[in-house]
């Protein structure tokens, strides 16, 4: 099939779109909840009602110890110190059964929310068109998946749980705490809200922090892309300590934003330690001084002192939540910015399918660029590739062959003038009807790490097994695949690379032959092999272009010696046309292309 990555680099230069303002936090836990956690509200209020259940349990202890003391102690009752014996261990069983069932059903979810974000954003990402991937390195979109989407993943399942367990836990101990003294309740909290703006500024400082890394990393993960794809000539040229070097800088900054990100996060530490000191020496004082008066019992001081305790630690948790839930919130923006890209090329509404009858492509006035509408690659282009002919686009590097094939099958769209199958613009029907009445077969195979059946049925998976075998056949590639260890079933390997060229090669002719569309686009099938190899897939592509409307791309201009008709293009515009004979009798540039191509050596 066509190469997409080599269209984009041959005609496509550097695009790089503005990044919208960040979302405030508010807005991306609005937007988080109402489209990826609130279908899962029942699983959620189950989660919520384990929480309580946890925050219950957790102040009855508090509250017991009063009795303990009291009671037990106190007054010397040994029938009382069974019952509280009992209530303790039913409320540490209780405790320990709701974090459980809490614990599964809040890590369940979350995984299930993410799976969906995940889900979501590579059919968004899948159906983007061709630019959008020229502007986004890959390692920055695996990045996107994984990197990202995992730091979301402990914004969901873990800080969201962390925040409702620990609100609840507070609020049950505060609570136990108000009843047994209100004004001691005050003392305890009077300082803390003195921790709001500090621990806010925390949060935004970890918000850039965590973007900034998360643009490192994606950087850090297309480094690792390009030198494992290109390993072959980073060592042919002895490039190991260069690609090292590159990696340790980026390493480098990794490791010093991960520093600054714990830096920031440790902060809160001694905010909430000094604090939690002031408010339980408060709280000794005074309530120490209630107990030596006797206005207190030691029973309630005590179990007023345990409940400051048990709600000092949630509380302390709740202020690192805000810190890490910016890491989530920072990730989820990058997701939700690239999910809102919309692509810029899809079907308008109520579009109607191709109807293809002949197969004639026709330019009219087509006219386009890439990002400088004073250097277009097409300029009024008119152009006609007669139905059930073979039509040959040669010329010069850059004079616009890539960017006509690319304009056929909508990967761009022109900026202006039209593109007509058999007189319906294309721009006027579905892309998937478009796409299924055109077949695409490049020198530079784009084969998946799958098996050869699966392979060669790319495209029709409803195909069978015969109609698989005999696209194999047609493409001569039906022997060299019985061949194979598992025939059929073998693992082609990442690209196809346990293959050889010419066997790729025929992979792509037989998945062209199984589509069996009515137009097809050639670019140079043969150019990269061998004689033996170019004399098996040249026989392939004899037999796939009987009865279809053709265009080659022509880079070699033996390869279209029996070309119906010939363009010749030099900066975006037909220079020339007629069959070979006609032009090699005008010499004029197909005529001088043809004399640089076939000239003989000079003898030295």
């Amino acid at each position: 099939m066509l190469s997409v990555r080599r269209f984009m680099e041959e005609s496509l230069p550097p695009v790089s779109a503005p990044r919208p303002a960040p979302q405030t936090s508010r807005v991306l836990l609005r937007r988080l909840m109402r489209e990826h956690v609130r279908q899962y509200w029942p699983r959620f209020a189950l989660a919520v009602l384990m929480m309580a259940l946890v925050a219950a349990s957790t102040a009855a202890l508090a509250e017991l110890i009063r009795p303990v003391l009291d009671g037990v102690f106190t007054n010397k009752d040994r029938d009382l110190l069974w019952q509280i014996g009992g209530l303790i261990m039913l409320a540490f069983l209780v405790k320990g059964l709701a974090g459980y069932g809490e614990s599964v059903v809040m890590n369940t979810t979350g995984q299930r929310i993410i799976s969906d974000i995940q889900q979501r954003l590579f059919g968004h990402v899948v159906h983007a068109d061709l630019a959008f991937f020229q502007s986004q390195a890959t390692g920055t979109l695996v990045s996107r998946f994984t990197h990202d989407v995992g730091l979301m993943r402990n914004l969901v399942s873990s800080t969201l749980t962390g925040l409702g367990k620990d609100v609840l836990g507070v609020i049950f101990l505060v609570a136990v705490m108000v009843r047994q003294d209100w004004v001691l309740t005050l003392v305890a909290f009077v300082g803390f809200p003195t921790a709001i703006i500090p621990i806010a500024r925390l949060g935004k400082r970890m918000r850039r922090v965590s973007a900034n890394t998360q643009v490192e990393m994606g950087q850090f993960t297309t480094l690792l892309e390009q030198v494992f794809m290109g390993a072959r000539h980073v060592k042919s040229y002895a490039m190991e300590g260069y690609e090292t070097g590159r990696a340790k800088t980026l390493i480098d900054r990794l490791q010093r934003l991960i520093a600054k990100a714990s830096r920031v996060r440790a902060i809160s530490s001694p905010v909430m330690e000094t604090l939690g000191g002031v408010a339980i020496v408060g709280v000794i004082l005074y309530g120490g001084t209630q107990v030596i008066d006797g206005s207190r019992t030691t029973g309630t001081f005590f179990s007023f002192i345990t409940a400051l305790l048990l709600a000092y630690e949630p509380i302390k948790r709740l202020a690192n939540l805000n810190v890490s839930m910016q890491e989530g919130l920072a990730a989820a923006d990058r997701v939700f910015t690239l999910i809102d890209t919309p692509p810029a090329i899809a079907d308008a509404p109520d579009t109607p399918a191709l109807a293809v009858t002949r197969g004639e492509v026709r330019f009219e006035g087509a006219r386009f660029h890439y990002t400088d509408p004073n250097a277009p690659q097409l300029a009024g282009l008119d152009l006609v590739i007669p139905a059930g002919q073979k039509v040959a686009l040669v010329g010069p590097s850059g004079a616009g062959k890539s960017t006509i094939l690319n304009l056929i099958p909508r990967f761009y769209d022109v900026t202006a003038g039209s593109i007509l199958i058999d007189g319906q613009n294309v721009r006027r029907v579905t892309l998937a009807s478009l796409r299924r009445a055109i077949g695409l077969v490049s020198q530079e195979v784009s084969l998946f790490d799958d098996s050869v059946r699966a392979n060669i049925a790319y495209g029709r998976p409803e195909a069978s097994e015969a109609e698989i075998i005999q696209a194999a056949r047609d493409a001569a590639a039906h022997d060299f695949i019985t061949e194979l260890p598992q025939g059929y079933d073998t693992v082609v390997g990442e690209f196809g690379v346990k293959l050889s060229g010419g066997q790729r090669q025929r992979l792509s002719i037989a998945r062209a032959m199984l589509k069996n569309a009515p137009i097809l686009l050639l670019d140079e099938a043969t150019s990269a092999l061998d004689t033996e190899s170019e004399r098996l897939v040249q026989a392939a592509l004899d037999r796939l272009m009987q009865g279809r409307t053709v265009l080659v791309i022509a880079h070699r201009l033996s390869t279209v010696v029996d070309a119906d008709l010939i363009y010749v293009l030099e900066r975006g515009q037909v220079v020339e046309r007629g069959s070979h004979a006609d032009l090699l009798a005008k010499t004029g540039l197909y005529a001088r292309l043809h004399a640089l191509q076939f000239a003989e050596p000079v003898a030295l």
